[in-house]
């Protein structure tokens, strides 16, 4: 896979994945060891702590990521996002409140055998549950 064929494939991930919630399709993106470093606790580290997690975040909010960064070496990619969420449904105890928050973040993937086998992230839910409890954005 060259650097402009790992960037396209992380792309196509996050907009599947991770914009639409569409998991029914995760085998076409996660190798076989797949290892997430990011998960909650509680969720175990594979793919089905990734569909567990995307299924509680789509279950409260309409998010979409926008990669406004992206940079590449063979078998490694890191993006910086801002996700901008709609408040849905019930997160930790806050009630849906229409408001979309925005908020940065990075995600690290590790690919092997053109598949992503490793992922870490730092996205800040901090921010997003103030702007939610407090209303201001």
């Amino acid at each position: 896979m060259t650097i402009q064929e790992q960037k396209d494939f992380i792309e196509h991930y996050i907009a599947i994945i991770w914009n639409r919630g569409d998991t029914s399709c995760l085998e076409q993106f996660l190798h076989p060891a797949y290892v997430d470093h990011s998960l909650p606790t509680g969720l175990p580290p594979d793919s089905t702590g990734l569909r567990q997690w995307i299924a509680l975040t789509h279950g409260s909010f309409q998010p979409e990521t926008i990669i406004n960064e992206q940079v590449a070496e063979p078998g490694k990619c890191i993006i910086r996002v801002t996700m901008h969420m709609k408040h849905t449904g019930l997160w930790r105890g806050i009630p849906p409140t229409g408001l979309t928050v925005s908020i940065p973040g990075y995600r690290c993937f590790r690919l092997q055998d053109n598949l992503i086998i490793e992922h870490r992230a730092l996205i800040d839910g901090n921010t997003l549950e103030k702007k939610l409890t407090t209303g201001i954005l």
